[in-house]
């Protein structure tokens, strides 16, 4: 359970520096670019932790999913930007995919 804690704080780092690179700017507005440094780090050192448990692909997969997931989420929600039927069906698959491998697939742990 602790594997999955970890791989959601690395998920939520990932998420929150992300969405924060559009308000730092290109790097020039100081406090969004602290959010960016500080949030990355997080992310890959709770990743990191994550892979001492879980393969590299499947925790990168899941990592990769959610924060698209969630990014366009929080594009759609803050920035006000949409997305068209297709590229809402893609994000669709990609959350299938994320559900499929937590909740059916057996390689999630060594």
């Amino acid at each position: 359970m602790q594997t999955y804690l970890f791989l959601g704080i690395a998920i939520l780092g990932e998420v929150i520096a992300t969405s924060a690179l559009k308000a730092s700017a290109g790097f020039t507005q100081l406090v969004p670019s602290v959010i960016v440094a500080l949030g990355y780090l997080v992310a890959f050192y709770f990743l990191s932790l994550t892979l001492k448990v879980m393969p590299v692909g499947i925790a990168y997969g899941v990592w990769s999913g959610a924060g698209i997931i969630l990014v366009s989420g929080i594009g759609w929600a803050l920035f006000g930007q949409r997305l068209d039927a297709w590229g809402a069906i893609g994000i669709g698959f990609i959350l299938l995919g994320v559900l499929i491998v937590n909740l059916l697939s057996k390689t999630t742990m060594h």
